[in-house]
């Protein structure tokens, strides 16, 4: 009989470890940092699935990786957000919350199943000040940190993250910060070594805004995004965009009850007739009582 081959429990992290770093660091890059007006998300992408996203009220989701992963990781937040803020109140819901389920989540399936996700995550929750503001990294372990006003996650994060810590500025305006944001994510990937510009159709680009009652997620993309890009204040507020919504409903349509097929037989069918010839849909039984009357005439 043959030797089952043999790990160290060790060998076997590692070797996981280093499997998912790898498919992480194959991605593009996304940034999340703060600012005087809320939280910026920023991620390198120029395809039409989602890297950032809304989970509840204040919270927002920003991940890289492989897709299906994370995707399936954002539904179950949105679910179980949707759920607890139901359950019981709107205020239990929050991002150290989300974040201690992501981290359990994450760890058993790094330490029980065969292969690790490759994906890393953040958790970002709008206060009411900059300094209220946090930002949760969970990456593919189920490990959890407090990020300090700024992260960034896949691609070469750590170069990114060098430009971040040396320009960050929890008091900037919107458009120097997407400026930061912009030109961290185009600090690495060039040709040489050479930095590179980026545009409108290769970032997606949302805050969650502190100033907003209710939900604060907003997406910004077109025109907004170009000329945020090109350094104007003056874009309107309500030009922005705003939250996630679903797609319009369809004008009503009068939906049939009755089946084609149904309508045909009817058609065909000939009508029953009375003993006086008469149309009749059913004739009376003289053995069955009338209605409202009993068997024994009462």
């Amino acid at each position: 009989m043959a030797m089952q081959f043999y790990a160290s429990p060790e060998q076997v992290q590692r070797d996981r470890s280093e499997y998912a770093r790898k498919g992480i660091a194959r991605g593009r890059s996304a940034v999340v940092l703060t600012y005087e007006g809320g939280i910026l998300l920023v991620a390198e992408n120029i395809t039409t699935l989602r890297k950032i996203s809304e989970i509840y009220d204040k919270i927002g989701f920003a991940a890289v990786g492989r897709y299906n992963e994370f995707e399936s990781l954002r539904r179950a937040g949105i679910r179980m957000a949707d759920v607890n803020g139901y359950s019981y109140d709107r205020r239990d819901v929050t991002g150290r919350f989300l974040a201690n389920a992501y981290t359990q989540t994450l760890g058993a399936i790094f330490t029980e199943t065969q292969k690790p996700y490759e994906v890393e995550i953040c958790i970002a929750q709008v206060g009411s000040s900059p300094e209220t503001d946090e930002l949760y990294r969970i990456t593919y372990d189920g490990s959890v940190m407090d990020e300090p006003g700024f992260m960034a996650m896949g691609g070469q994060a750590e170069a990114i993250s060098n430009v971040l810590r040396e320009r960050h500025d929890a008091s900037a305006e919107l458009p120097a910060a997407l400026a930061l944001a912009a030109a961290a994510l185009g600090s690495v990937g060039g040709e040489n070594g050479q930095t590179r510009k980026l545009d409108q159709k290769q970032l997606e680009v949302a805050v969650l805004d502190r100033r907003r009652k209710g939900r604060a997620f907003r997406r910004i993309q077109g025109p907004p995004l170009i000329q945020l890009l090109e350094g104007l204040k003056d874009v309107l507020d309500k030009d922005l965009g705003g939250v996630d919504a679903a797609p319009p409903q369809p004008p009503s349509v009068d939906k049939p009850t009755v089946s084609a097929a149904a309508e045909e037989d009817v058609a065909g069918k000939p009508e029953a007739t009375g003993a006086a010839g008469k149309p009749s849909s059913t004739e009376a039984d003289p053995a069955e009582p009338a209605d409202g009357v009993n068997g024994d005439g009462s």
